[in-house]
């Protein structure tokens, strides 16, 4: 047989018809020929042309392939509760319905029903936040290094900031606070050392002429610096009389420390302390969509909705939908029963435990081991929660870890002393239903 035996386009359409139905003729038609193409290109003269029933054969796992999507449910059994790769924080059922209540159709985005006109998208979770925080006023954007682009852009361009060296941090994907200062246009002002910076510093670094714009804190919250150090308090930082923006990254509503962590910083003591702005994510701590928010004094709020990047990094619908949700359990003061990284952190040990304990039972293999979870998410660094795990002993753990993520949905575990760890950080559950 040679390259003329092989069937037209036409021919393998007319077997394809299931193809066509589910994926539409011109798609179909381009991965047929994609499949002969390669049969031509592979050809040496003596290999076998196959069938029309093969070829077609061949172009569904094409279809299928490249239809596939990337972004796909996981079960994260990985011990860290807020695992940036695996989408961060779940959400509740109630956002994931608000969610698709304002997908299914038109919405009151940008709509003002009393005045029958055009309105504002960013008033939708600004009364809300303002009620929990404290503060005078809140804008919602579409990520925290955004929110604290904008923050810059809006209030320091051209001008100086000034922030301890101990805080010029680098997070995950290679974001660096002094490359976000400088697309901003602010001039940076490092201020103290490394592991000591003095209030003092900070006033002998304020430009007399006035052209410094504002202090910049940023928490370390995927590090810690531990033995000879100090920092000015927030408190200290804002009596100096320049406006603070207090970058706190994840950001809480709620005390850590009431369910055995450290503290972790609260955007409501922030407030208190004098900030002038407050940046903090939706989808860590807060445990909501993907967002950045800022609080603060009404009058730079207000600049910061004027300024032209606002627009660039406005928060869409659906992440609106999916806030006011999750900040109605804060007021509710349902927070630790109705959005999971919180039903996580809270959960006690014993039914951990018990969890752990009947996972061992239904699969019948595995121990139940004392472990440890961690939060993640850049926050609370070094912070564990005592978990129990589900331990398998196999022979290759790393090739059984292969498996699990090749299951659906895919089951991200961690190797960890030749045991395949299933851990309290992700809510064990075998359907797809929110822990």
């Amino acid at each position: 047989m040679s390259l003329r035996d092989l069937p037209s386009v036409d021919h393998l359409l007319a077997q394809a018809g299931d193809l066509v139905t589910v994926y539409g003729r011109p798609l179909t038609t381009e991965m047929i020929r994609e499949t002969l193409d390669g049969i031509r290109a592979q050809y040496n003269g003596q290999a076998v042309i196959p069938s029309p029933a093969e070829i077609v054969s061949q172009a569904r796992a094409r279809l299928a392939a490249l239809t596939a999507p990337t972004l796909r449910p996981v079960v994260n059994a990985s011990g860290v509760i807020l695992h940036t790769n695996l989408g961060r924080a779940p959400m509740s059922l109630s956002a994931i319905a608000h969610m698709e209540a304002v997908a299914r159709g038109y919405s009151t985005l940008e709509y003002d029903l009393d005045q029958g006109a055009r309105g504002s998208r960013s008033l939708h979770a600004e009364s809300l936040l303002t009620r929990l925080t404290g503060a005078e006023a809140a804008l919602v954007v579409n990520n925290n290094a955004a929110a604290v682009l904008l923050s810059l852009s809006a209030l320091a361009h051209r001008q100086g900031v000034l922030i301890s060296r101990s805080q010029l941090v680098e997070i995950g994907g290679g974001f660096r606070v002094p490359d976000v200062m400088k697309q901003s246009g602010a001039k940076l002002v490092e201020v103290g050392t490394t592991n000591r910076t003095h209030l003092n510093d900070f006033k002998e670094a304020i430009d007399p002429s006035g052209k410094t714009a504002l202090i910049l804190r940023a928490h370390h919250s995927n590090f810690k610096i531990i033995g000879f150090t100090t920092e000015p308090s927030l408190e200290e930082l804002c009596s100096l009389g320049l406006p603070v923006v207090d970058d706190l990254g994840s950001g809480a509503l709620l005390d850590t420390a009431a369910y055995g962590l450290a503290h972790e910083p609260m955007v409501q003591e922030s407030i208190r302390a004098g900030a002038a702005l407050v940046a903090f994510s939706g989808d860590k701590l807060l445990g909501g969509p993907q967002a950045g928010i800022l609080v603060g004094q009404k009058d730079l709020v207000a600049k910061l909705k004027k300024h032209p990047l606002a627009r660039a990094v406005r928060a869409d619908k659906l992440c609106l939908a999916a806030l006011t949700a999750t900040l109605l359990h804060y007021l509710r003061d349902e927070a630790t029963r109705a959005i999971p990284v919180w039903r996580m952190i809270s959960m006690p040990l014993a039914d951990v435990e018990e969890r752990a304990r009947r996972w061992v039972a239904e699969l019948g293999a595995g121990e139940v081991v004392e472990g440890a979870s961690t939060v993640g998410g850049g926050s609370l660094p070094g912070e564990t929660l005592p978990t129990q795990l589900v331990a398998l002993a196999v022979k290759s753990p790393n090739a059984f870890a292969a498996k699990l993520r090749a299951q659906d949905p895919p089951i991200i575990a961690r190797v960890a002393e030749a045991r395949s760890h299933s851990t309290r950080a992700r809510c064990w559950r075998r359907q797809r239903r929110h822990c």
